[in-house]
């Protein structure tokens, strides 16, 4: 099995910051130090740092880069432009204590090197692309609205319990939407005392932001389906994906060969099988905690709601509870079955088998 070091003669590790990225070459046939070099995360930090790379005579090279999606989105997306070798590593774990060696350089160092020895057909690609990009960020932003929403009907019930008799009373024997749209009709000048005024304010903005917020997010939903109807419209058409698992999936998969197999991909989404112990065992698996958890999440989601209208779905249930095996055996086993379904839904383009 090939590795990187068997293709590459120069590794490039870049740390990726906010403000600038440190990048280490190393030499893949001793995993030595060659040279060292800080730049400023802006174009013109990046022209710097292909010309040092130039310099130092690394033509057949690799770059190891850290936070391709957020700190290192930039960089990532200027050395694709230019056509280089971009392979993504995982941020090194923090020292425990404060004696830990830790430094830009260090950590540049040990992406290098860390990928050196890595097999080819494991480099992680980093995610690319037009319309996973514009998912991505209208993702968060809806996420944030959804939670945003949320919290301010928490915190309006909470102001109705407290909130003075003459004002609770116009809010009793009703459901949630409608006090909130009574909420929205109240005039704090109206209450000649000043507690209830002020009870009458809170509500009323705790109404207008529920809202303000409510509308953002179905704003986003409907651009997020617009973007997916476009691009990938046959993953609406498998059983329990929606919009918004469609484009958490999308956002994780990026692109077709980023990930080498279904098994790959599992592992990433947290969905591969982890054994409950070590030696002989008796097959047992446990719930894994590991890999991308908003797509576990969306996973799950869709196994949840096969779990309620899918024939196939309730009758493999049926069959796993015969067995003797538990609820959440079975449904550990529906979530990996569902990745290895989208993995091969996501690798072919519409249209084909």
């Amino acid at each position: 099995m090939l590795i990187v070091a068997d293709r590459f003669d120069h590794a490039i590790g870049v740390d990726t910051h906010r403000d600038t990225h440190t990048a280490v070459i190393i030499n893949t046939a001793n995993t030595a130090v060659v040279a060292e070099l800080t730049v400023a995360n802006t174009r013109e930090g990046f022209d710097e740092l292909i010309l040092w790379a130039d310099h130092h005579d690394t033509e057949c090279r690799v770059w190891a880069v850290e936070g391709c999606g957020s700190y290192g989105r930039r960089l990532t997306r200027f050395l694709a432009s230019l056509g280089e070798v971009v392979a993504e590593v995982e941020r090194p774990a923090r020292p425990k204590t404060r004696s830990g060696a830790k430094s830009d350089s260090i950590d540049a160092v040990k992406a290098g090197r860390e990928l050196c020895g890595t097999e080819l057909a494991r480099v992680i690609q980093p995610r690319c692309g037009v319309e996973r990009d514009a998912l991505e960020i209208m993702l968060v932003t809806r996420r944030s609205a959804v939670n945003e929403a949320k919290k301010c009907v928490t915190q309006f019930h909470a102001g109705l319990v407290k909130a003075p008799e003459a004002l609770a009373q116009r809010f009793d024997g009703l459901t949630t939407r409608e006090k909130l749209a009574v909420a929205l009709r109240l005039r704090p000048g109206n209450w000649a005392d000043a507690d209830t005024a002020a009870y009458a304010l809170s509500l009323r903005s705790l109404a207008r932001r529920h809202e303000y917020s409510s509308r953002e997010a179905a704003e986003l939903h409907k651009a997020m389906n617009n973007i997916i109807n476009t691009w990938r419209p046959d993953l609406l058409e498998v059983p329990g994906v929606g919009v918004v698992v469609a484009a958490t999936v999308l956002c994780a998969w990026s692109h077709p060969g980023r990930f080498r197999s279904d098994a790959a991909f599992a592992a990433f989404a947290g969905t591969a099988p982890v054994p409950s112990s070590s030696g002989p065992t008796s097959g047992n698996m446990k719930l894994n905690r590991g890999g991308d958890r908003h797509l576990n999440s969306a996973i799950y989601t869709i196994v949840l709601c096969r779990l309620r209208n899918d024939p196939d779905t309730l009758a493999y249930q049926a069959k796993r509870t015969a067995m003797g095996k538990s609820t959440r055996h079975t449904r550990r086993c529906l979530k990996r079955a569902v990745t290895r379904q989208l993995f091969k839904q996501l690798e072919n383009h519409p249209g084909q088998t």
